[in-house]
């Protein structure tokens, strides 16, 4: 089968094509036939050896995908040949087959495309997550969400209003914003050209929001946490900027600020009934069409190194999709 791959630690300009054999189902697995595969910043880690799991080269990346079960491992019962199906895998969705638990993926609903079933799990997941369970957001609240326009962004834009929140956006480009308030955000900020607390303190009549949601990190980050309510919560969730902030703690001091990491992998695992009930909302949203991911950009396979550079650079508007004919 055609994979890309990643022969040493480098940069997406490093990866190659290149046939490798194709995977068997293993007990309690599926072999699954890749239709899409979803860009996520991560992977831009995995390259370099930067992400919390190393991984050691030769790897294929990749680890969100949509496709069709071609074949059924031992002990595995509920899935046959033919069905379409979503899951993730931690690597290995950028080649035409993977072979993956059968517990990591959910079955793609009727009338849901395979692209569309590859964007939604991580950064949906991600952001509900965050949303529902870590910064507790209900109706009436006021969200800021940073980032806005990138994958984890755009998801927390689209739930978060879906939850009945007000939803300030802040990105980078008139484009970018546009978007956001295409999706239903009420007020956006453009944070490289406008002073980003004092807008979001406008924005609430000077009381400040109820919480932030920050994927991007770096020089954002601070100011938006001065931006935040008496007792907001400030949630972490990534640092796309390439920055790790760091924060003044006497901010969450003085205002009785809650500051919490929410990390995807870990979060099956620290908080399983909480994750159990938001997986259950959210395939419920989906399958309902309340809610569907923006692909902004779609590469074939043998351009996923530009396709990572891509979303690495900033430059994606929602999700950035992998095509396999």
């Amino acid at each position: 089968m055609r994979a890309i791959r990643c022969t040493a630690y480098g940069t997406p300009e490093d990866l190659v094509l290149t046939e490798i054999p194709t995977p068997t189902a293993g007990p309690g697995q599926l072999l699954v036939r890749v239709r899409a595969a979803a860009v996520n910043f991560p992977d831009m880690l995995f390259l370099s050896g930067g992400y919390q799991v190393a991984v050691p080269p030769p790897f294929t990346p990749g680890s969100e995908f949509a496709g069709e079960v071609v074949a059924v491992g031992a002990g595995v019962t509920g899935f046959a040949p033919g069905d379409r199906v979503a899951g993730s895998v931690l690597v290995g969705a950028f080649a035409e087959y993977v072979a993956v638990q059968a517990r990591a993926v959910t079955r793609v609903p009727d009338g849901v495309g395979l692209d569309a079933a590859a964007a939604f799990g991580v950064t949906y997941r991600t952001a509900y997550f965050a949303l529902r369970s870590t910064a507790g957001i209900g109706a009436g609240d006021t969200v800021v969400v940073l980032g806005a326009a990138g994958g984890v962004g755009l998801a927390a834009v689209d739930l978060a209003v879906a939850l009945g929140a007000r939803v300030i956006a802040a990105a980078s480009s008139a484009e970018k914003l546009a978007l956001c308030t295409a999706r239903g955000a009420q007020v956006v900020i453009d944070y490289d050209r406008q002073n980003l607390r004092d807008e979001i303190k406008a924005a609430t009549d000077g009381v400040g929001a109820d919480a932030v949601l920050d994927p991007v990190g770096g020089r954002y980050a601070e100011p938006a946490l001065r931006a935040l309510a008496r007792g907001g919560r400030f949630v972490t969730l990534g640092y796309a900027s390439g920055q790790i902030p760091s924060i003044p703690l006497n901010l969450v001091l003085l205002k009785g600020i809650t500051v919490c990491g929410m990390e995807i992998r870990t979060f099956f695992t620290d908080h399983p009934e909480e994750a159990a009930r938001d997986t259950a909302e959210l395939h419920e949203m989906f399958a309902a069409g309340r809610i569907a991911p923006h692909i902004g950009a779609r590469f074939p396979l043998a351009e996923a190194g530009a396709a990572i550079r891509f979303v690495a650079d900033r430059r994606a508007l929602g999700k950035v999709i992998v095509e396999l004919p």
